[in-house]
């Protein structure tokens, strides 16, 4: 997200912010509707950068911490989530990491997948798929909404197969 608002903008993430403190604008609409109509932005990095600017985002605490209550209690799914990440760390380098309370997502020039921890005993990967058909396995996208096109519930290491690696990455190439 940082790298598209410096390419659309000219201007870095911290230009940004120093131009919503000196408005002297604090309510995070408020800052939202000052960013879009004084500097012209899309709803999607006004926002991004009026959380930044006012430290409510998810990412203005520490990856690790945020990891650590997402996981609690559910530490056997770790694994799964890191065979994730160490396959979607293979398919570039455009892409951003964002974690938040409840889950990470994964966007490129946009959202391509998101892991979330669901349940005890199970991580949910939503992934952007437009058009592809729902399978057993590849599920419509349930609680994700429109966040996702389609879901695939995770409970073991082994279901980070060929046939999702090849979904994730097929995700990550319509994101462009």
């Amino acid at each position: 997200m940082e790298k598209g608002l410096l390419e659309k903008t000219g201007k870095t993430l911290e230009h940004w912010i120093k131009v919503v403190h000196q408005s002297k604008i604090e309510k995070h609409k408020a800052i939202i509707d000052f960013l879009k109509s004084e500097h012209g932005f899309t709803h999607g990095y006004a926002n991004f950068v009026a959380l930044k600017a006012i430290k409510s985002d998810a990412a203005s605490q520490d990856e690790k911490e945020l990891l650590v209550n997402q996981y609690k209690g559910k530490e056997h799914l770790k694994p799964i989530y890191e065979k994730l990440i160490t396959q979607i760390d293979t398919f570039g380098k455009d892409i951003t990491k964002t974690p938040k309370k409840d889950s990470v997502s994964f966007i490129r020039k946009k959202q391509f997948a998101l892991i979330k921890p669901a349940t005890k005993n199970r991580i949910d990967l939503g992934l952007k798929l437009r058009g592809k058909p729902t399978t057993d396995r590849l599920e419509n996208s349930g609680p994700f909404g429109a966040m996702c096109t389609h879901r695939v519930k995770l409970t073991s290491f082994e279901e980070v197969d060929a046939e999702l690696i090849a979904w994730l990455k097929e995700a990550y190439q319509m994101a462009k």
